[in-house]
């Protein structure tokens, strides 16, 4: 089947759940998900390869357990869903159809909801943290600061955040979902008409010292040529801060386009998919001598923390902020007879220098944590300007 063009989809909770990470990672302006490049999923294709696996011991072909359980006039997601868990795979998942193509679509830059940033308080609440311009959250009066009590009258109080995001989403713009909101003392509810939302993962601003913060918040379409854009458009003089803190990843050819603009060639990674080997290389011409500072953190992943490697192993940059979440592993989608797809990890990838960063992640080269900003801008004045 063609699919994304990934490294890092989010474990399913469950039927009827949000999908983990990804939700989250949407409505924040970007996602989390994933499989591998074209030209491994062909080569994990190839007769006579071996798997790379995440587990010795064997388990069901969720394919086979699905058509097995058509055949016996049993659920074949359920039973995909049971031969994946069965699997111990980390990041195995099973997915419908509706919920992969709200993936993809989410990593054209777009998705169906209502426009809401969230996250859980200390005490259980889940908090909107930001309201989109124009989205239908705003429209309606909801506020930054404002608590999220139930959805379509389920109390979501103590729930994940990333469930209660993906209950705010939908597949279809127009349908209404309820929710149930605090403010204070007041409570009240309101009827919300999901929309088709685009998405900027790429934003630019001009530090008060004179560098270039680039922020990249998904590797979803177009993410790279935006990072490359951002850094020709930048004056002549001026150091690049690259925020990736938060970046759960995306597409891994966007992640590769974003390396090419730091680099001038050469290579960015290499993965392996069931024992055949591969390699991903950045495009030549790159800005070479501009300083750059990458800040991380542990939200940091996937597609993410293959770019910060690539330049921190070529001595491209210098990391700050705090370790990388960890997530380097290769998944390959499957299409089930009922059309939803199944995920397993068939290998993982390597930094330039043969790291390996799946349950490592990347240790920054200067720890910092909330004045990581700060920190990146006094490295880059001591990193000097391009000559």
């Amino acid at each position: 089947m063609s699919g994304p063009d990934l490294f890092s989809r989010p474990r399913r909770i469950g039927r009827g759940a949000a999908l983990t990470l990804v939700f989250a990672s949407v409505l924040a302006a970007g996602a989390a998900t994933g499989s591998l490049p074209d030209d491994g999923r062909k080569a994990a294709e190839e007769p006579g390869s071996s798997v790379v696996a995440a587990h010795e011991a064997p388990y069901d072909d969720p394919t086979e357990a699905a058509a097995e359980a058509m055949e016996d006039g049993k659920s074949p997601v359920q039973a995909a869903e049971e031969a994946v868990s069965r699997s111990g795979d980390r990041w195995g998942a099973v997915y419908s159809q509706g919920e992969y193509e709200e993936f993809e679509q989410a990593l054209d830059g777009e998705y169906t909801g209502v426009g809401l940033r969230a996250r859980r308080g200390t005490d259980g609440d889940v908090q909107v943290t930001k309201v989109r311009s124009g989205s239908p959250a705003q429209d309606a009066g909801i506020r930054e600061g404002d608590r999220i009590a139930a959805v379509d009258g389920r109390t979501v109080t103590g729930r994940p955040v990333t469930e209660v995001l993906g209950l705010l989403r939908g597949e279809h713009a127009g349908t209404a979902v309820r929710v149930g909101l605090q403010r204070g003392t007041r409570a009240w509810s309101e009827t919300l008409r999901r929309a088709n939302l685009s998405t900027d993962p790429v934003t630019t601003t001009r530090l008060a010292s004179g560098a270039v913060l680039v922020k990249v918040s998904a590797f979803t379409k177009g993410a790279g040529t935006k990072v490359r854009t951002a850094v020709r458009e930048a004056p002549a003089r001026a150091g690049i801060v690259l925020d990736l803190r938060g970046n759960s990843g995306g597409l891994v050819a966007e992640a590769v386009s974003a390396a090419s603009a730091f680099l001038d060639g050469g290579l960015v990674a290499t993965y392996d998919v069931r024992g055949t080997q591969r390699a991903l290389h950045a495009e030549r011409g790159g800005d070479t001598t501009r300083p750059v500072v990458v800040l991380v953190d542990s939200g940091t992943m996937s597609a993410a923390e293959l770019l910060t490697g690539a330049l921190q192993d070529r001595g491209r940059a210098v990391v700050v902020g705090s370790r990388t979440f960890g997530k380097g592993s290769v998944q390959m989608p499957s299409r089930l007879p009922d059309g939803s797809v199944a995920e397993l990890t068939v290998g993982h990838y390597r930094t330039p220098s043969g790291r390996s960063v799946d349950g490592r992640g990347i240790t920054p080269d200067l720890e910092a944590d909330d004045e990581a900003l700060r920190r990146g801008e006094t490295v880059l004045s001591g990193l000097g300007s391009p000559s």
